[in-house]
């Protein structure tokens, strides 16, 4: 399921984001861009994603910023004055000197130096990371939350579509109890046809052709398949576990009985059945792959 989930926080030194976003999938993947200096956090953010979702293409980015008094610029003035006196008694021997601007004088070397960082102690390091850990699990959770509200939207979805295939395999049984009379009413037809060419064929063989057509054409077994397969998705959807992998693996056995429903069908009617129970069979595996 997609969702996106934003989550901050702070502390005396610096700042940090955590941005979370989760595409379908058939597995879990986990992808992350963390903040230079904080790669070493990615075997705690793989577990910490791991505990809560199982499914999903799932992209993380870190980003830290320093607070101002961690590192910086300043003026050496005492190096300035020593500069700008150099430059006056320069413009004494050279008067034509076109006096320093203040771009120069700042471009010298030594004037401006570089404050260094404030390397944080091991201690201190050690809060930081579980801080940031702590906001990612923030993330996760509102993430969790955003899949979840997807979920009972395509939880309602699933279960209209597993409507549509039970009230179709209804119409199919109908349909299938009028086929013995089309067979045999088939068979006389074609065994008049038969008659007016050739001798006529024995009783005893009449009978035998219209039990093994009979037999072909029986669907009861691909019904009674697909009504336990109805069942077990019903059951399914009211556990609330992960249940992808077992509704993706029931969608093909929805298929495989719709074919075979399709290929024993001797009726147009009970065809158009049948394929309108491959359409709603596929639009459901469509948003099985949704399905944590």
């Amino acid at each position: 399921m997609t969702g996106f989930a934003r989550a901050q926080g702070q502390n005396d030194s610096q700042t940090w984001t955590w941005e979370a976003k989760s595409v379908n999938s058939k597995g879990l993947d986990v992808r992350m861009k963390l903040a230079p200096g904080f790669e070493g956090l990615e075997p705690a953010v793989r577990k910490a994603v791991g505990g809560g979702l199982r499914r999903g293409n799932i992209y993380l980015m870190l980003e830290v910023r320093r607070g101002g008094d961690s590192g910086g610029v300043r003026v050496n003035m005492a190096v300035l004055e020593r500069m700008l006196e150099a430059a006056e008694q320069l413009r004494q021997k050279v008067p034509d000197l076109a006096p320093p601007t203040v771009d120069g004088l700042l471009g010298l070397r030594g004037v401006m130096d570089m404050e260094e960082e404030t390397v944080p102690d091991e201690a201190a390091r050690a809060a930081t990371e579980r801080a940031i850990l702590e906001t990612l699990d923030q993330a996760l959770k509102a993430l969790a939350a955003m899949r979840a509200e997807e979920g009972s939207h395509l939880h309602q979805n699933l279960t209209d579509h597993l409507a549509v295939i039970a009230d179709l395999c209804g119409r199919a049984e109908s349909l299938a109890a009028t086929q013995p009379d089309a067979i045999k009413a088939r068979l006389a037809e074609q065994v008049q046809d038969l008659m007016d060419t050739v001798p006529a064929l024995p009783e005893e063989r009449l009978a035998q052709e219209a039990a093994l057509l009979m037999t072909k054409a029986d669907i009861r077994e691909e019904l009674d398949r697909l009504k336990a397969h109805i069942a077990a998705t019903r059951a399914l959807l009211a556990s609330g576990e992960p249940v992808g992998r077992k509704l993706d693996f029931l969608c093909q056995e929805f298929n495989r009985e719709a074919n075979t429903l399709c290929s024993k069908s001797i009726d147009t009617d009970l065809t158009q059945v049948g394929l309108d129970l491959k359409a709603v069979v596929e639009q459901f595996r469509e948003q099985v792959q949704n399905v944590e």
